[in-house]
């Protein structure tokens, strides 16, 4: 059974915590003692109904101000597929929360409140899916029940936003008419909405392809685990784990170790403890090699034939996280998978209004929430590939090196 990591944003109040709360309470996905807990807190028991919001609600300011300000993970499965859900904040405050969760997405399910249309929070949110490249997005256009199910305000939205998508380069969009609080094209065809053909929103997200999604040309494996058991038995023993990102490895595969630039051929393949003839991406794997190479935790095994950057000046598009602001030379530790090394902040090049994705060459400083353009030099070389190219080795963090928080979330060039 596969697994689909998806996203919802949208603006404060569109319905985003209410629409994963009937998503699990219509697929039979909460606990009892949690269901009781949440019928009791529930504004509304006394006229039997349940506030969904609070499934995902977990923050007490959240409840208190009934709002989303962290991002909350929920996690359920059907008879089809496993799912993880981020349900990501909706103000513009907690912008790079949103980022956050929408990193490592699949999909994004954007809503749209059905009364006031495209505004300019679901348009930050489209640029982010648009910069984070996400390859599916669901536009779901919330209480429809408020708009008495108008096909004309649903299809004046969808040409609206349609418009938009084509501008972002927004392939992969599908629109669906919804009431999160009743359920309406949730889990079940809603009777309210006869002249939509499409699909329910559950059914959707069992259904679409993302095998097609993972890059099976590109193999990259970065190493996780250096294996040295060093027993009576296993005393030659050296396997090193990870997680395949892209493309497939095999026995007799002849591989390149970057950044160093070594070459060996693979010997042996394991997954779950066996060893098999072949693993590809997303599996999580053990390689043996036929030499014995000083192979570090961070290093990058690749197909020879492949071809990435190894670099210690990096371009990078990245989103500030941190409230102080970014200055020209300073410095922070560089993490791309498992890499982590030092490195400075050489040059700002321009910042990127994530209103019109205009570059802004003339700014005052670089705060919390700000996307840029920086060049990074780090104290080592790094091996990479340019996000737009290859997703799944294209992304990285900032790490605050005293405070140990991450700053930023880079998009690498």
């Amino acid at each position: 059974m596969d697994l689909l990591r998806f996203i919802t944003a949208g603006s404060v109040d569109d319905g985003k915590s209410t629409l994963i709360g009937r998503l699990l309470y219509d697929t039979d996905s909460i606990k009892v003692d949690q269901l009781e807990t949440i019928l009791k807190q529930s504004k509304n028991k006394s006229e039997g109904e349940i506030d969904l919001a609070l499934f995902t609600d977990g923050l007490r300011a959240e409840r208190e101000q009934g709002i989303t300000i962290d991002v909350a993970y929920k996690y359920f499965a059907t008879e089809k597929r496993k799912f993880i859900i981020a349900d990501a904040p909706g103000h513009i405050q907690y912008t790079r929360n949103m980022v956050t969760g929408a990193s490592n997405s699949d999909l994004i399910i954007i809503l749209v409140d059905a009364r006031l249309g495209v505004i300019e929070q679901t348009r930050r949110h489209s640029i982010i899916a648009s910069l984070l490249q996400i390859p599916h997005v669901v536009v779901t256009i919330n209480k429809m029940d408020m708009v008495n199910f108008s096909e004309e305000v649903y299809n004046t939205i969808v040409a609206d936003y349609s418009k938009m998508a084509d501008m972002l380069k927004i392939t992969d969009v599908t629109f669906i008419p919804i009431s999160a609080l009743n359920g309406d094209n949730i889990v079940n065809p809603s009777i309210n909405t006869p002249w939509y053909k499409g699909e329910t929103l559950l059914n959707l997200l069992e259904t679409i392809n993302i095998s097609n999604d993972i890059n099976y040309e590109e193999s990259r494996f970065p190493v996780q685990f250096v294996i040295r058991p060093q027993s009576e038995d296993l005393h030659d023993y050296r396997g090193y784990a990870g997680k395949v990102l892209s493309g497939t490895y095999k026995k007799g595969d002849v591989v390149t170790i970057l950044p160093d630039g070594i070459d060996s051929t693979i010997k042996a393949v394991e997954v779950h403890g066996i060893e098999v003839d072949e693993a590809f991406a997303p599996q999580s794997a053990v390689i043996r090699l036929t030499d014995d190479i000083d192979i570090n935790r961070g290093d990058l095994i690749v197909k020879k034939s492949n071809i990435l950057k190894v670099s210690q000046e990096i371009e990078a598009t990245l989103c500030w996280m941190d409230n102080k602001p970014l200055v020209v030379g300073n410095k922070y530790l560089l993490q791309v998978q498992s890499k982590r090394v030092r490195c400075v902040i050489k040059e700002i090049n321009y910042k990127l209004d994530v209103n019109t994705l205009e570059k802004q060459e003339q700014f005052d400083q670089v705060g919390l929430n700000d996307v840029v353009h920086v060049l990074i030099k780090t104290a080592s070389p790094i091996a990479y590939d340019s996000y737009n190219t290859l997703r799944a080795n294209g992304g990285a963090i900032l790490i605050d090196e005293t405070a140990h928080t991450t700053v930023a979330g880079c998009m690498l060039s």
